[in-house]
């Protein structure tokens, strides 16, 4: 169990890395996720995540509060529009689509939005 955690935390970490790069690809997230399995598999990465420079104090207010930056609220609202704006544009989506993807969006901002700033 623990190297198919070690190994899943490394994954989180690559499509964290991405994210960093892709616009529309979130990076806090899987990093969480990444730290979570570290805790179980790896002290030593888990660590090494929650010092990191860019990320580690966004990971640590999310250990420690459940906090999300106000700004990192904006960024998901502003991603969560830009993706809702292309999905409309890449073609002609029944109603029942369009209102279960707005659906899934509008409940994720909500879960972010209802989480404690930090």
């Amino acid at each position: 169990m623990r190297a198919l955690l070690l190994a899943a935390g490394w994954a989180f970490v690559a499509l964290g890395f991405i994210g960093a790069f892709l616009p529309l690809l979130p990076t806090t997230p899987f990093l969480i996720l990444a730290t979570a399995c570290f805790a179980r598999s790896s002290p030593r990465f888990e660590a090494w995540l929650l010092r990191h420079p860019r990320f580690g104090p966004a990971l640590r207010r999310w250990r420690e509060r459940g906090a999300i930056s106000r700004r990192a609220k904006l960024m998901a609202l502003a991603g969560n529009a830009l993706g809702f704006a292309l999905f409309m544009m890449g073609g002609h989506h029944g109603l029942w689509l369009v209102l279960a993807v707005l659906g899934l969006q509008l409940g994720g901002l909500a879960y972010v939005f209802t989480r404690p700033s930090g």
